[in-house]
């Protein structure tokens, strides 16, 4: 079975100190993202010249595209301190309150999964925002008094995967908000080339171009499969990533031509064989497989979707055309395999 970790966007406990060292620290390296790199730099570029704080930013789209290397990136270009935490770590308000006080002038002030504040740290949140100010209690019972503190203007950085969890008061009040795309294999390749670069190993163009169609659209599974591939080129050849040796590696790792695992595979044969085609329901599609409904819906769905194999309907999930001829399965009538009455 392949490694889970390689399909997913979400940030894995080794990426930290992969990524680390192969995070671009200014916008001119970033690569992709084009519209958004252009209103960033104009955003930046005019808080530079008030010697203001920038505006706060709320980045959203599906993990791995490079939210919280774009939240550093505005902090290097602002040449302030840069401040991280996220929003399962701040668990109550003493929590948020304690780092706002840390807080200076101009600060960009991350946090990540902002969709999973708790409804009262959120609240606490909206004034020092908009306000500039933490509001602290101060007490308790009937003798309990507000205290307002003032906190200098600084740039709060917000990131989620899950844009329609974030409350609207608090989406209100990010003055730029924006999305990111997942990348094209021309981008990636590039992403590819230059990791690879960093990492000290030779790559040829074509296997660069491999691995870039194998990564799902996106930059952190391209440089996980990059490792991967790396320690097979290490291993058993001579340390340099050749179209061969990339085909192979990842064969091995059974990620197909278009980035697709045995999960994948399974969800889309299942479709396909045993429910000819659907609807089915995804909870139906979970059990069959043995995995999560919400891991289907969160990680492999979207991806199926975007590839045109699969498709949402008020019914349950149907399998395309495409998915018929990439799949090399027959399709079969609805009464096909039902035996007349007589």
């Amino acid at each position: 079975m392949p490694d889970r970790q390689l399909i997913s966007g979400a940030r894995q406990a080794e990426d930290l100190q992969f990524e680390a060292g192969l995070r671009p620290h200014r916008l001119a390296e970033f690569t992709g993202q084009t519209k958004l790199k252009e209103n960033l730099g104009i955003a930046i570029e005019a808080a530079r010249l008030r010697g203001e704080a920038m505006d706060h930013v709320l980045l959203y789209g599906p993990p791995g595209l490079g939210k919280t290397t774009l939240a550093s990136i505005i902090a290097e270009e602002l040449e302030v301190q840069f401040t991280a935490t996220s929003g399962p770590v701040l668990q109550k308000k003493l929590d948020l309150t304690g780092v706002l006080s840390n807080i200076h002038a101009r600060q960009v002030f991350f946090i990540d999964e902002v969709h999973r504040l708790f409804p009262d740290v959120e609240e606490m949140l909206y004034s020092a925002l908009e306000d500039f100010r933490v509001d602290i209690l101060v007490g308790a019972g009937p003798g309990a008094r507000t205290h307002s503190l003032p906190m200098p203007k600084f740039t709060a950085i917000g990131a989620t995967t899950r844009q329609g969890l974030v409350s609207a008061p608090l989406r209100g009040r990010f003055g730029l908000v924006l999305r990111l795309d997942p990348y094209q294999v021309d981008e990636l390749k590039t992403i590819v080339n230059r990791s690879a670069r960093l990492l000290n190993v030779e790559i040829e163009a074509g296997a660069a171009e491999e691995i870039a169609r194998r990564c799902r659209g996106t930059p952190r599974i391209a440089n996980r499969l990059l490792r991967r591939v790396r320690d097979y080129a290490q291993v058993r050849a001579d340390g340099r990533i050749t179209p061969p040796v990339a085909q192979t590696a990842l064969n091995l790792l059974d990620v197909d031509r278009y980035g697709l695992d045995e999960i994948d595979q399974k969800i889309m044969i299942t479709i396909l064989e045993k429910y000819r085609g659907g609807p089915v329901g995804v909870n139906t599609i979970a059990a069959s497989i043995s995995e999560e409904a919400d891991t289907i819906e969160e990680v492999y769905e979207p991806y199926l979707i975007q590839l045109g194999f699969l498709n949402r309907t008020p019914r349950g999930r149907t399998a395309t055309e495409l998915a018929y001829e990439y799949f090399n399965v027959k399709r079969k009538a609805r009464n096909e395999d039902q035996p007349g009455l007589f």
